[in-house]
C-alpha cells in the first residue's frame, strides 16, 4: 500500500459517511484541543491537527447543512482548567484559519477583496509575522500598569496567570510613553527557546525531574505553574502581536498598533513585515521556512493580517475565526513505527470508534503512541494489521492519523474483524439504515443506549462538562466512580445526592478519596449550578448536533426554555408547521438540528428527565445582548435579493453586532424585510404578511 493519505476524497462521501465522519472529526479535535491547551502534553503535531482540521472543513463546504453544532469550525482552544481562577475575556480570544498552499492564500486574498468589493486596482496590505509555537497570553493594562493575565482558555474564559507573567522579565510592569489610553489589552505569545529549552531540560534531568517534550509544552507547563517562583525560574519570553479590549488604538493599522506596542516597552517579533500581493506574501513565507531552524525558537507558518484595522472591522469574524487573518502552516510531519494494538472506544453517542495502539515514536517532538483509524470501512480500505509497520502523520496537537502501511514490511496478524458487539455492554453494535439515502453509516452504534455504562457515563460527564453544567469538584474521574457505585445514574441525581447522603448508612466523607471538606466544597458547587445560563442547560442536555453554538442561538432566540420546549411541541406536528418553519428559519439552524430538536423532546423518556431536572435547576432567561439599546436589537431580520452597498455576511455580522436576529426566511415573526434588487419570494411573502419592507439605504438610516 501507498505512503501517502489513504482517506476517501471528499467529493466521493455519502451524506452518511460525511455525518459519520464529521462525528469522528469534532471528538478527536476536542480531545486533542484538551490535550493541547489545558494538559501541556499534545499527542500530535501540528501539522497532523491541521490535517484533521483541513479535512473536516473540506466535508463542511461539501456538506453545509450537516455542520454540527460541536464543530471545531465553531470552537477555540479548551476550557480553563480548575485550579486556577477564570478571567472573562471582554473581547474573546479567536484562533485563526489555515491556510496550506500558495492556492489556499491566493485564494484568502481574493476573498478579501470580495467581501470588501474592491477593484484590482485597490491595493491590498497585509502584515506578515512567524506564527510562534507557545501559549497565547493576554495582557490588561489600565492606565499604562499590568494588572490582570490571562490565558486563552476557551476563547472567551481563560486561566488567570497574572502572578506568572509578572516573572517574565520581558514584560513590562509599566508603559513607557503615551497612547495607550485607560484600558489596553495586549495580546501575544508566551514561548521559550531552543536554548533555553536545552538548558531546562538538562537541569530537569539533573535534579531527577521529568523532562519536557517540546519547546511549547515547556513553555506552557512552565506558565500554568501554581507557585510562581517556579514560573519565575523559568526562561520563558513574550512576543506581542495583536490586542482585545481597547479603550482607544494608536493608530488606524495593524502595523501602527504593532511599533505603539515597540514605543511602550513590549517586545514584538522584528521579523514582521508589510505586504502587498501574493507574490510578497510567498516570498516571506519562503524566505521564513528557508530560516526555521536558525531562528532559535519553534514556529508553525506564517501569519497574515489586513492591515487597515477599518477593514478588519468590516471584515469581523466568521464562527471561531477572523476573515481578516490566516494562518499559512508548514508541511506536515511524518514517522513510522509498529501498530501493537486496536482499542475500540464508545461515545456517549454508542458509536465505536477505533483507535491505533502505537509502539511509541516521535514524530515533531513529540512522543505518540496513539493515532485514529476513524471507522471500520478505513480499516478494511487500509488493510492495516496488527503488527503491521505504518506510517504515522501528526499535524498539530490532536489525535494523529495512521497513513497506511509501510511498502515491502512483513505483514501482520489476519485481517482485523470490527467488532459486532459493543464491548462495554455487549449489546449488538449495529450500522443504521440512513432513511433519506437507503445507505448504511459509516458508523456503527451501540444498541444499549439506556444500559450502555459508556454511553450513560458519558453523557453525564458532558452534562457536568467545563461549558455545560460546569460543577467544580465533580470530573470526569468522579462521576464514572459516582455512577459505577450507582449515586449518580441521571442528571437529576445529582441534585438530590446530598439530600440523599444526608439517611444514607455509608456516607460519602467515609470513601475513599473524600473528606468533610471535600464533600462541602462539592455540595456547595452543585448548589452554585442550581441556576444556570439557558444556552449551558441546552447544550448540557446532549442532543445530537446540539453544541455550544447551536445553543446560544436557540438560548438567544427563544428567550426561555419554556419557549424553546413549547415551540419543538409544535413543530413535532411536520414540517408544515408554523413552529417547524421558524426554526428552520433561525440563521444557523438546519433540518438536521430542527429533526434532532423533535426527536429528542419527542421521547417520553427524555421529557420525564426533564421534568426531574427542572425541579431541581433554574434555567436562567437569555442575557439581552450588550446592544440592546439599537433600534434593532432584538428584531427578527431578513436580508434578500442582491445586496450593494455590503456583502450579505457582512449586512449580517452587521446585524448580528446589533442584536437582531437574522433569519433566512420569511414568516409572521419576522419584524424587518431589507431587500436589494431582484429580491423575489421573501418581498412577495412580507407584503402578503404586512411585513416592513426596507431597501439598503433605510437599513443604514436605521441602525446609524
Amino acid at each position: 500500500m501507498s505512503g501517502g493519505i489513504d482517506l476517501k476524497a471528499v467529493g466521493d462521501l455519502s451524506r452518511a459517511e460525511a455525518v459519520a465522519e464529521l462525528e469522528r472529526l469534532a471528538g478527536e479535535i476536542a480531545a486533542h484541543d484538551q490535550r493541547y491547551y489545558q494538559d501541556d502534553a499534545p499527542s500530535v503535531s501540528d501539522a497532523d491537527y491541521d490535517a484533521l482540521r483541513q479535512r473536516n472543513a473540506a466535508i463542511e463546504a461539501v456538506f453545509p447543512d450537516l455542520v454540527r453544532d460541536d464543530s471545531p469550525s465553531k470552537r477555540v482552544g479548551a476550557a480553563p482548567a480548575e485550579k486556577f481562577s477564570k478571567v472573562r475575556h471582554a473581547v474573546p480570544m479567536l484562533s485563526l484559519g489555515n491556510a496550506f498552499s500558495e492556492e489556499d492564500v491566493a485564494e484568502f486574498v481574493e476573498r478579501i477583496r470580495r467581501f470588501l468589493k474592491l477593484d484590482a486596482e485597490t491595493p491590498v496590505t497585509f502584515t506578515a509575522e512567524p506564527k510562534i509555537d507557545g501559549l497565547s497570553a493576554s495582557l490588561r493594562y489600565e492606565n499604562g500598569v499590568l494588572v490582570q493575565a490571562a490565558t486563552r482558555g476557551d476563547g472567551e474564559t481563560g486561566e488567570d496567570v497574572t502572578g506568572n507573567i509578572a516573572t517574565i522579565a520581558e514584560i513590562p510592569k509599566h508603559l513607557e510613553g503615551e497612547g495607550f489610553g485607560a484600558v489596553c489589552e495586549v495580546r501575544g505569545e508566551v514561548y521559550m527557546s531552543h536554548a533555553d529549552f536545552t538548558d531546562l531540560n538538562a537541569r530537569q534531568e539533573a535534579d531527577g525531574k521529568p523532562v519536557f517534550a517540546n519547546p511549547r509544552n515547556a513553555a506552557a507547563g512552565s506558565l500554568r505553574q501554581l507557585d510562581a517562583a517556579i514560573t519565575a525560574a523559568r526562561p520563558l519570553k513574550f512576543f506581542a502581536y495583536a490586542w482585545g479590549e481597547a479603550s482607544a488604538l494608536p493608530a488606524g493599522s495593524q502595523w501602527g498598533v504593532l511599533e505603539a506596542f515597540r514605543a511602550w516597552g513590549l517586545p514584538t517579533n522584528p521579523l514582521t513585515r508589510r505586504v502587498s500581493s501574493v507574490a510578497e506574501i510567498m516570498d516571506f513565507y519562503r524566505e521564513i521556512e528557508a530560516d526555521r531552524a536558525r531562528l532559535g525558537y519553534d514556529i508553525d507558518g506564517v501569519v497574515y493580517k489586513v492591515d487597515r484595522l477599518d477593514w478588519q472591522t468590516r471584515l469581523g469574524f466568521v464562527s471561531r475565526s477572523p476573515r481578516w487573518a490566516i494562518a499559512h502552516k508548514f508541511p506536515a510531519e511524518k514517522a513510522t513505527t509498529i501498530l501493537e494494538a486496536i482499542e475500540i472506544q464508545v461515545g456517549r453517542t454508542g458509536a465505536l470508534t477505533p483507535v491505533a495502539k502505537l509502539k511509541p515514536v516521535t514524530v515533531g517532538g513529540v512522543v505518540v503512541s496513539n493515532a485514529t483509524l476513524h471507522n471500520e470501512d478505513e480499516i478494511a480500505r487500509k488493510d492495516v494489521r496488527i503488527g503491521d509497520t505504518v506510517i504515522v502523520q501528526r499535524a498539530g496537537d490532536v489525535i494523529p492519523q495512521i497513513l497506511g502501511v509501510v511498502e515491502g514490511t512483513p505483514r501482520g496478524s489476519e485481517p482485523y474483524q470490527f467488532p459486532t458487539t459493543c464491548p462495554i455492554c455487549e449489546s449488538h453494535a449495529v450500522r443504521e439504515i440512513n432513511p433519506r439515502t437507503g445507505k448504511e453509516d459509516v458508523v456503527r452504534r451501540c444498541t444499549g443506549s439506556l444500559i450502555c455504562p459508556a454511553q450513560a457515563v458519558e453523557k453525564l460527564i458532558h452534562f457536568v462538562s467545563r461549558n455545560a453544567f460546569d460543577i467544580e469538584g465533580l470530573g470526569a474521574k468522579q462521576v464514572t466512580a459516582f455512577f459505577e457505585e450507582g449515586l449518580i445514574k441521571t442528571p437529576a441525581d445529582i441534585f438530590t445526592l446530598e439530600e440523599r447522603d444526608r439517611t444514607s448508612l455509608k456516607k460519602l466523607k467515609d470513601r475513599e478519596g473524600w473528606g468533610s471538606t471535600s464533600v462541602a466544597n462539592l455540595f456547595a458547587a452543585i448548589d452554585e449550578r442550581r441556576e444556570i445560563d439557558l444556552n449551558r442547560f441546552i447544550f448540557a442536555l446532549g442532543i445530537r448536533h446540539i453544541g455550544e453554538t447551536t445553543a446560544k442561538l436557540l438560548a438567544r432566540h427563544y428567550g426561555t426554555f419554556a419557549a424553546l420546549r413549547a415551540a419543538v411541541a409544535e413543530a413535532a406536528g411536520g414540517a408544515e408547521t408554523e413552529a417547524y418553519q421558524a426554526l428552520l428559519a433561525i440563521d444557523g439552524i438546519g433540518a438536521t438540528v430542527v429533526e434532532a430538536l423533535v426527536d429528542f423532546f419527542g421521547e417520553p423518556h427524555n421529557e420525564t428527565a426533564i421534568d426531574k431536572l427542572l425541579e431541581a435547576v433554574t434555567p436562567r432567561e437569555a442575557e439581552q445582548p450588550e446592544s440592546a439599546e439599537s433600534p434593532v436589537s432584538g428584531k427578527t431580520v431578513v436580508f434578500t435579493g442582491s445586496l450593494e452597498k455590503f456583502t450579505r455576511d457582512e449586512a449580517k455580522a452587521m446585524a448580528e453586532r446589533l442584536g437582531a436576529k437574522v433569519a433566512s426566511s420569511v414568516s409572521k415573526k419576522t419584524d424587518l424585510v431589507v431587500a436589494g434588487p431582484g429580491a423575489g419570494s421573501k418581498l412577495k411573502k412580507a407584503t402578503e404578511l404586512g411585513i416592513e419592507v426596507i431597501d439598503e439605504d433605510g437599513w443604514l438610516e436605521r441602525v446609524g
